[in-house]
């Protein structure tokens, strides 16, 4: 993943740490029922301090990074459980001040405790369109027309896909589908980009756990737009990354209705591809970093030597904790453990990659779901002995 160079004291500067799972944290740490269409952004409105104070246990750990509660955010989602579309602007912009509260405080304890500070950026958690959508989609990528060919189904005897066939009507399908996607979007992007006090606290932009290409070329759009803007007069983005989903160590997206999975290099390819005629015209930027999350330990150093081939082809994140069963709803152990043995294996991975310095300027690692401040506090020790 790109980043920039900050300066850490005692710190591998070409490595930062991201925060974990914020919503799984709620519920094993402080003991918060959050189930909900809106995930960790439910007590945001109904107790905002435990949203804080989750964010202060991973800036304690060693966080380099916090992501803001955000991301099943969406009107669809906000509707769903009862909420105007005003309620949601105002929670929306809320998860991101709750963010920037957590950060002053822990300036604050550093200044307290006589310790040089430590910057921390706020980023901006975007879920796939996949998030809003009951059951959730981001592991899948089965869309509703038009953001897909159909949603899911378990109906006896529903062959569920989220490919569209391979005809001159499946084509223009499918370049619809990118259009909405990116409309749904730009409209998250706009909540937090048209308040300037909001957009202010905001450092980075996280748009996680995407399953689908076309669904990456569709944000990709999206960033375009809100560059350009509605009257050719549009606004700087802040650094962005896009995290794709892998959770057997294969991309979701078919190639076409019960066909292959689209390989690493195609998602590659979608996720950085370069600037070309088509591209241009279609504002269609590239993101500052590009990330994989939600699977096993045990597929993680076989996609990234993927990914790293693919991006030196083109030219020249990752993930921890337990295994979410999507049917059953339960988190399953996984081979790869907790705390400090995660850490040891990520870390492992995270050091190769970032020694590939003509591939990668740098690497941003972290958790998700099941990945708590323990984790964390784990992976930045790692990251503290190598310095």
């Amino acid at each position: 993943m790109y980043q920039p160079r900050m300066s850490h004291s005692g710190r591998n500067e070409r490595i930062l740490v991201l925060d974990g799972g914020l919503g799984t944290t709620l519920e094993e740490l402080f003991q918060r029922d959050i189930f909900s269409p809106l995930w960790s952004a439910k007590p945001v409105d109904e107790d905002p301090e435990v949203i804080i104070k989750a964010h202060l246990a991973f800036l304690r750990a060693g966080a380099d990074i916090i992501l803001t509660s955000t991301y099943q955010c969406a009107f669809e989602t906000f509707a769903a459980s009862g909420y105007t579309g005003e309620d949601a602007v105002r929670i929306m912009r809320k998860s991101v001040k709750l963010a920037h509260e957590a950060r002053s405080r822990f300036f604050e304890e550093q200044k307290a405790d006589g310790r040089r500070e430590r910057y921390v950026k706020i980023a901006l958690s975007l879920g796939p369109f996949g998030a809003t959508l009951s059951p959730a989609q981001e592991f899948d990528g089965f869309y509703p027309p038009p953001y897909g060919p159909s949603g899911y189904s378990d109906a006896p005897g529903q062959s569920n896909t989220n490919a569209f066939p391979n005809t001159s009507e499946g084509h223009r399908l499918r370049a619809d589908s990118v259009e909405r996607l990116a409309e749904s979007h730009l409209g998250r992007l706009r909540v937090f980009a048209d308040d300037p006090e909001t957009w202010a606290m905001i450092d980075l932009v996280a748009f996680e756990t995407v399953p689908l290409s076309r669904e990456v070329k569709a944000i990709r759009r999206a960033v375009g737009k809100l560059q350009k803007g509605l009257d050719g007069r549009g606004m700087e983005m802040k650094k962005w990354w896009v995290s794709t989903v892998w959770p057997d160590g294969r991309y979701p997206e078919e190639r076409e209705p019960g066909g292959e999975r689209v390989s690493p290099g195609e998602v590659v390819h979608a996720l950085l591809n370069e600037y070309n005629a088509e591209t241009v015209a279609q504002e269609i930027p590239r993101p500052w970093g590009v990330g994989i999350n939600c699977t096993s330990l045990d597929h993680l150093a076989p996609l990234l030597a993927e990914f790293t081939a693919g991006i030196r082809h083109l030219y020249s994140d990752h993930d921890g904790g337990d295994t979410y069963d999507v049917v059953r709803r339960v988190w399953v152990p996984t081979s790869n453990g907790k705390g400090d043995g995660w850490a040891a294996r990520l870390w492992e991975l995270a050091n190769m990659t970032a020694q590939e310095e003509r591939v990668w300027d740098g690497v941003v690692l972290g958790g998700c779901c099941r990945t708590g401040p323990a984790e964390i506090d784990a992976l930045v020790r790692r990251v503290l002995d190598s310095a």
